[in-house]
Protein backbone atom coordinates (compact mmCIF):
# COMPACT_ATOMS: atom_id res chain seq x y z
CA UNK A 1 0.00 0.00 0.00
CA UNK A 2 1.54 3.25 -0.60
CA UNK A 3 1.82 6.34 1.25
CA UNK A 4 -0.71 8.30 -0.07
CA UNK A 5 -3.47 5.32 -0.14
CA UNK A 6 -2.83 5.23 3.69
CA UNK A 7 -3.14 8.58 3.87
CA UNK A 8 -6.25 8.60 2.52
CA UNK A 9 -7.59 5.53 4.22
CA UNK A 10 -6.92 7.61 7.47
CA UNK A 11 -8.14 10.51 6.50
CA UNK A 12 -11.93 8.76 5.70
CA UNK A 13 -11.40 6.66 9.11
CA UNK A 14 -11.02 10.36 10.91
CA UNK A 15 -13.93 11.59 8.61
CA UNK A 16 -15.86 8.99 9.87
CA UNK A 17 -15.06 8.79 13.42
CA UNK A 18 -15.78 12.74 12.98
CA UNK A 19 -19.21 11.67 11.80
CA UNK A 20 -19.80 9.00 14.40
CA UNK A 21 -18.92 11.78 17.52
CA UNK A 22 -20.85 14.37 16.49
CA UNK A 23 -24.00 12.46 16.27
CA UNK A 24 -26.41 13.20 18.84
CA UNK A 25 -26.71 9.60 19.98
CA UNK A 26 -23.23 9.39 20.96
CA UNK A 27 -23.00 12.65 23.24
CA UNK A 28 -26.26 11.09 24.82
CA UNK A 29 -24.24 7.43 24.91
CA UNK A 30 -21.17 9.62 26.86
CA UNK A 31 -24.40 11.46 29.50
CA UNK A 32 -25.61 7.87 30.46
CA UNK A 33 -22.21 5.98 31.04
CA UNK A 34 -21.22 9.55 32.88
CA UNK A 35 -24.21 9.86 34.68
CA UNK A 36 -24.55 5.97 35.37
CA UNK A 37 -20.82 6.16 37.10
CA UNK A 38 -21.67 8.87 39.35
CA UNK A 39 -24.48 7.81 40.65
CA UNK A 40 -22.92 4.58 41.49
CA UNK A 41 -20.04 6.54 43.05
CA UNK A 42 -22.84 8.95 44.75
CA UNK A 43 -24.58 6.05 46.27
CA UNK A 44 -21.51 4.21 47.47
CA UNK A 45 -22.08 1.31 45.11
CA UNK A 46 -25.41 0.75 46.14
CA UNK A 47 -26.95 1.25 42.46
CA UNK A 48 -24.36 -1.65 41.53
CA UNK A 49 -25.98 -4.27 43.91
CA UNK A 50 -27.59 -7.40 42.37
CA UNK A 51 -31.40 -6.09 43.58
CA UNK A 52 -30.74 -2.03 42.18
CA UNK A 53 -28.69 -2.91 39.12
CA UNK A 54 -32.12 -5.58 37.91
CA UNK A 55 -34.66 -3.53 39.36
CA UNK A 56 -33.44 -0.52 37.21
CA UNK A 57 -33.12 -2.66 34.28
CA UNK A 58 -36.44 -4.24 34.53
CA UNK A 59 -38.20 -0.81 34.81
CA UNK A 60 -36.33 0.59 32.15
CA UNK A 61 -38.21 -1.70 29.50
CA UNK A 62 -41.44 0.16 29.95
CA UNK A 63 -40.00 3.56 28.72
CA UNK A 64 -37.93 2.54 26.08
CA UNK A 65 -41.42 0.99 24.67
CA UNK A 66 -43.55 4.24 25.98
CA UNK A 67 -40.97 5.99 23.99
CA UNK A 68 -41.15 4.69 21.03
CA UNK A 69 -44.93 4.77 20.85
CA UNK A 70 -44.75 8.78 20.92
CA UNK A 71 -42.34 8.96 18.39
CA UNK A 72 -43.90 6.94 15.57
CA UNK A 73 -46.16 9.76 15.69
CA UNK A 74 -43.87 12.24 16.16
CA UNK A 75 -42.24 10.62 12.87
CA UNK A 76 -45.47 12.80 10.88
CA UNK A 77 -45.51 15.78 12.99
CA UNK A 78 -47.79 14.67 15.47
CA UNK A 79 -48.00 14.06 18.64
CA UNK A 80 -50.15 11.26 21.21
CA UNK A 81 -51.29 12.27 24.21
CA UNK A 82 -53.60 8.94 24.86
CA UNK A 83 -49.76 7.01 25.09
CA UNK A 84 -50.23 6.58 28.87
CA UNK A 85 -53.67 6.14 29.43
CA UNK A 86 -54.38 3.75 26.68
CA UNK A 87 -51.17 1.48 27.90
CA UNK A 88 -53.08 1.27 31.65
CA UNK A 89 -56.13 0.54 29.47
CA UNK A 90 -54.96 -2.23 27.55
CA UNK A 91 -52.83 -3.29 31.15
CA UNK A 92 -56.21 -3.64 32.70
CA UNK A 93 -57.70 -5.26 29.54
CA UNK A 94 -55.08 -7.91 30.15
CA UNK A 95 -55.52 -8.48 33.62
CA UNK A 96 -59.05 -8.60 33.45
CA UNK A 97 -59.15 -11.16 30.66
CA UNK A 98 -57.32 -13.51 32.73
CA UNK A 99 -59.12 -13.23 36.12
CA UNK A 100 -62.35 -12.41 34.62
CA UNK A 101 -62.51 -13.68 31.48
CA UNK A 102 -60.70 -17.26 32.89
CA UNK A 103 -58.53 -16.83 29.28
CA UNK A 104 -55.10 -17.97 29.26
CA UNK A 105 -52.37 -15.46 29.26
CA UNK A 106 -51.37 -15.78 26.12
CA UNK A 107 -54.89 -15.16 24.51
CA UNK A 108 -54.82 -12.29 27.06
CA UNK A 109 -51.77 -10.98 25.81
CA UNK A 110 -53.24 -10.90 22.40
CA UNK A 111 -56.16 -8.68 23.39
CA UNK A 112 -54.21 -6.38 25.38
CA UNK A 113 -52.25 -5.66 21.80
CA UNK A 114 -55.98 -6.08 19.82
CA UNK A 115 -57.25 -2.89 21.82
CA UNK A 116 -54.09 -0.42 21.89
CA UNK A 117 -53.71 -1.36 18.22
CA UNK A 118 -57.79 -0.23 17.87
CA UNK A 119 -57.32 2.41 20.20
CA UNK A 120 -54.54 3.68 17.74
CA UNK A 121 -56.08 3.17 14.71
CA UNK A 122 -59.22 5.00 16.16
CA UNK A 123 -56.97 8.09 16.70
CA UNK A 124 -55.49 7.85 13.20
CA UNK A 125 -58.91 7.80 11.55
CA UNK A 126 -60.52 10.63 13.46
CA UNK A 127 -57.29 13.10 12.53
CA UNK A 128 -57.63 11.84 8.74
CA UNK A 129 -62.08 12.21 8.50
CA UNK A 130 -62.01 15.46 11.24
CA UNK A 131 -58.79 17.04 10.18
CA UNK A 132 -58.35 18.39 13.46
CA UNK A 133 -55.00 18.02 14.83
CA UNK A 134 -54.01 15.17 16.87
CA UNK A 135 -52.83 17.08 19.22
CA UNK A 136 -56.63 17.79 20.34
CA UNK A 137 -57.80 14.82 19.15
CA UNK A 138 -55.60 12.47 21.68
CA UNK A 139 -56.29 14.92 24.41
CA UNK A 140 -59.94 13.99 23.61
CA UNK A 141 -59.42 10.39 23.49
CA UNK A 142 -56.66 10.57 26.45
CA UNK A 143 -60.06 11.72 28.31
CA UNK A 144 -62.90 9.19 26.99
CA UNK A 145 -59.51 6.70 27.59
CA UNK A 146 -59.05 7.03 31.21
CA UNK A 147 -62.85 6.87 31.94
CA UNK A 148 -62.75 3.23 30.41
CA UNK A 149 -60.17 2.44 32.12
CA UNK A 150 -61.65 2.84 35.41
CA UNK A 151 -64.47 1.45 34.22
CA UNK A 152 -63.21 -2.21 33.95
CA UNK A 153 -62.35 -2.61 37.58
CA UNK A 154 -62.84 0.70 39.44
CA UNK A 155 -60.43 1.85 42.42
CA UNK A 156 -59.71 -1.71 42.74
CA UNK A 157 -56.43 -3.99 42.21
CA UNK A 158 -56.26 -6.88 39.49
CA UNK A 159 -53.58 -9.65 41.16
CA UNK A 160 -53.20 -13.03 41.37
CA UNK A 161 -52.92 -13.55 37.81
CA UNK A 162 -51.07 -15.84 35.30
CA UNK A 163 -48.20 -16.80 37.48
CA UNK A 164 -46.44 -17.38 34.13
CA UNK A 165 -46.41 -14.17 33.13
CA UNK A 166 -45.53 -13.06 36.33
CA UNK A 167 -42.57 -15.11 36.30
CA UNK A 168 -41.62 -13.81 32.90
CA UNK A 169 -41.36 -10.74 34.20
CA UNK A 170 -38.82 -11.53 36.69
CA UNK A 171 -36.96 -13.85 34.57
CA UNK A 172 -33.78 -12.95 33.03
CA UNK A 173 -31.36 -14.25 30.65
CA UNK A 174 -27.16 -13.87 31.43
CA UNK A 175 -27.98 -11.27 33.67
CA UNK A 176 -30.46 -8.94 32.08
CA UNK A 177 -34.54 -8.70 32.92
CA UNK A 178 -36.27 -10.64 29.49
CA UNK A 179 -38.54 -7.75 29.68
CA UNK A 180 -35.61 -5.39 28.78
CA UNK A 181 -34.94 -7.85 26.10
CA UNK A 182 -38.20 -7.55 25.04
CA UNK A 183 -38.16 -4.07 24.94
CA UNK A 184 -34.73 -3.63 22.67
CA UNK A 185 -36.30 -6.40 20.42
CA UNK A 186 -39.29 -4.07 19.90
CA UNK A 187 -36.62 -1.28 19.54
CA UNK A 188 -34.43 -2.93 16.87
CA UNK A 189 -37.91 -4.03 14.81
CA UNK A 190 -39.07 0.27 14.76
CA UNK A 191 -35.70 0.81 13.66
CA UNK A 192 -35.65 -1.54 10.90
CA UNK A 193 -39.43 -0.31 9.94
CA UNK A 194 -38.00 3.22 9.63
CA UNK A 195 -34.87 2.19 7.92
CA UNK A 196 -35.85 -0.35 5.52
CA UNK A 197 -39.75 -0.90 5.22
CA UNK A 198 -40.90 1.32 2.45
CA UNK A 199 -44.17 2.15 5.05
CA UNK A 200 -41.96 3.33 7.02
CA UNK A 201 -39.73 5.31 5.07
CA UNK A 202 -43.28 6.43 3.76
CA UNK A 203 -43.94 7.40 7.22
CA UNK A 204 -40.81 10.06 7.61
CA UNK A 205 -41.58 11.46 4.20
CA UNK A 206 -45.01 12.78 5.33
CA UNK A 207 -43.30 14.01 8.26
CA UNK A 208 -40.63 15.98 7.05
CA UNK A 209 -42.65 17.38 3.41
CA UNK A 210 -46.69 16.23 3.40
CA UNK A 211 -46.43 18.32 0.18
CA UNK A 212 -43.29 16.38 -1.31
CA UNK A 213 -44.55 13.15 -0.20
CA UNK A 214 -48.05 13.75 -1.83
CA UNK A 215 -46.57 14.58 -5.05
CA UNK A 216 -44.39 11.54 -4.85
CA UNK A 217 -47.41 8.99 -4.37
CA UNK A 218 -47.18 8.77 -1.01
CA UNK A 219 -50.98 9.13 0.85
CA UNK A 220 -50.44 11.31 3.95
CA UNK A 221 -54.10 9.98 5.27
CA UNK A 222 -52.79 6.82 5.35
CA UNK A 223 -49.61 7.40 7.18
CA UNK A 224 -51.51 8.86 9.88
CA UNK A 225 -53.17 6.31 10.30
CA UNK A 226 -50.49 3.49 10.32
CA UNK A 227 -48.40 6.14 12.63
CA UNK A 228 -51.04 6.28 15.20
CA UNK A 229 -52.54 2.61 14.86
CA UNK A 230 -48.74 1.71 15.15
CA UNK A 231 -48.46 3.75 18.40
CA UNK A 232 -51.35 2.05 20.22
CA UNK A 233 -49.56 -1.04 19.39
CA UNK A 234 -46.48 -0.13 21.05
CA UNK A 235 -48.54 1.35 24.03
CA UNK A 236 -50.33 -2.01 24.39
CA UNK A 237 -46.56 -4.12 24.54
CA UNK A 238 -45.94 -1.55 27.02
CA UNK A 239 -49.14 -2.47 28.88
CA UNK A 240 -47.95 -6.41 28.51
CA UNK A 241 -44.37 -5.63 29.75
CA UNK A 242 -46.10 -3.96 33.23
CA UNK A 243 -48.79 -6.56 33.36
CA UNK A 244 -45.68 -9.06 34.08
CA UNK A 245 -42.83 -6.86 35.58
CA UNK A 246 -45.63 -5.16 38.56
CA UNK A 247 -47.48 -8.56 39.29
CA UNK A 248 -50.78 -5.84 40.26
CA UNK A 249 -52.55 -3.33 38.10
CA UNK A 250 -55.20 -0.83 38.78
CA UNK A 251 -56.76 2.32 37.17
CA UNK A 252 -54.21 4.73 38.12
CA UNK A 253 -51.49 2.17 35.70
CA UNK A 254 -50.10 4.71 32.66
CA UNK A 255 -51.04 8.21 34.47
CA UNK A 256 -47.35 8.59 35.22
CA UNK A 257 -46.35 7.59 31.70
CA UNK A 258 -47.46 10.92 29.39
CA UNK A 259 -44.01 12.96 30.24
CA UNK A 260 -41.55 9.97 29.86
CA UNK A 261 -43.59 8.96 26.10
CA UNK A 262 -42.17 12.95 25.40
CA UNK A 263 -38.98 12.71 27.22
CA UNK A 264 -37.06 10.14 25.21
CA UNK A 265 -37.69 10.97 21.77
CA UNK A 266 -37.02 14.67 22.45
CA UNK A 267 -34.08 14.20 24.21
CA UNK A 268 -33.27 11.58 21.77
CA UNK A 269 -32.75 14.42 18.66
CA UNK A 270 -36.69 13.33 17.54
CA UNK A 271 -37.82 16.41 15.25
CA UNK A 272 -41.11 17.22 16.60
CA UNK A 273 -41.69 19.01 13.45
CA UNK A 274 -41.74 15.13 11.51
CA UNK A 275 -39.42 13.61 9.29
CA UNK A 276 -36.90 12.75 11.57
CA UNK A 277 -36.66 9.48 14.15
CA UNK A 278 -33.75 7.96 15.80
CA UNK A 279 -34.21 4.80 17.81
CA UNK A 280 -31.12 4.75 20.08
CA UNK A 281 -31.42 8.29 20.49
CA UNK A 282 -34.92 7.21 22.47
CA UNK A 283 -33.34 4.33 23.83
CA UNK A 284 -30.57 6.02 25.62
CA UNK A 285 -32.73 9.35 26.85
CA UNK A 286 -34.65 6.95 28.16
CA UNK A 287 -31.97 4.92 29.74
CA UNK A 288 -31.27 8.54 31.29
CA UNK A 289 -34.21 9.62 32.62
CA UNK A 290 -34.78 6.19 34.38
CA UNK A 291 -31.23 7.40 36.12
CA UNK A 292 -33.53 10.76 37.41
CA UNK A 293 -35.85 8.24 38.80
CA UNK A 294 -32.88 6.44 40.49
CA UNK A 295 -31.58 9.23 41.57
CA UNK A 296 -34.96 10.53 42.91
CA UNK A 297 -35.17 7.44 45.20
CA UNK A 298 -32.20 6.61 46.59
CA UNK A 299 -31.87 10.72 47.90
CA UNK A 300 -35.41 10.71 48.41
CA UNK A 301 -35.66 14.30 46.20
CA UNK A 302 -39.29 15.39 46.17
CA UNK A 303 -40.44 13.98 42.42
CA UNK A 304 -41.77 17.23 41.92
CA UNK A 305 -38.29 18.81 41.31
CA UNK A 306 -37.55 15.29 39.14
CA UNK A 307 -40.59 16.74 36.82
CA UNK A 308 -38.77 20.39 36.74
CA UNK A 309 -35.81 18.80 36.11
CA UNK A 310 -37.00 16.76 32.87
CA UNK A 311 -39.15 19.50 31.76
CA UNK A 312 -36.47 21.60 32.06
CA UNK A 313 -33.95 19.04 29.80
CA UNK A 314 -37.33 18.97 27.43
CA UNK A 315 -37.39 22.61 26.96
CA UNK A 316 -33.76 22.87 26.30
CA UNK A 317 -33.36 19.69 23.54
CA UNK A 318 -36.62 21.56 21.61
CA UNK A 319 -35.03 24.57 21.76
CA UNK A 320 -31.54 23.14 20.61
CA UNK A 321 -33.63 21.19 17.80
CA UNK A 322 -35.02 24.49 16.85
CA UNK A 323 -31.42 26.30 16.66
CA UNK A 324 -29.72 23.29 14.77
CA UNK A 325 -33.31 23.88 12.25
CA UNK A 326 -32.33 27.62 11.48
CA UNK A 327 -29.10 27.03 11.15
CA UNK A 328 -29.78 24.20 8.39
CA UNK A 329 -31.82 26.06 6.59
CA UNK A 330 -29.81 29.30 6.94
CA UNK A 331 -27.01 27.16 5.29
CA UNK A 332 -28.77 25.37 2.89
Amino acid sequence: MSAGTTTASRAGLGGRLKGVTARPEFTLAVLAVAGFVALAVATDGNLLSRGTLDAFFRFLAVPIVIGLSQMVVLAIGQMNLSVGTLTGLCAMVAAWLMLEGGLPAPLAVLGALGVGLAAGLVNGLLVVFTRINGFIVTLATMTIIEGLRYGINGPNTFQGYSQGLRDLGTASVLGLPVVLLLALMVAALVALFFGRAVVGRQLLATGGSPFAARLSGVSNDRSIVIAHGLSGLLAGVAAVITVAASGSVNSSIGDDLLLPSFAAPIIGGVALAGGVVSVAGTCLAAFLVRLVDVMQAQFDINPRWIDLIVGAVILGAVLLSTVRQKLSKGSS
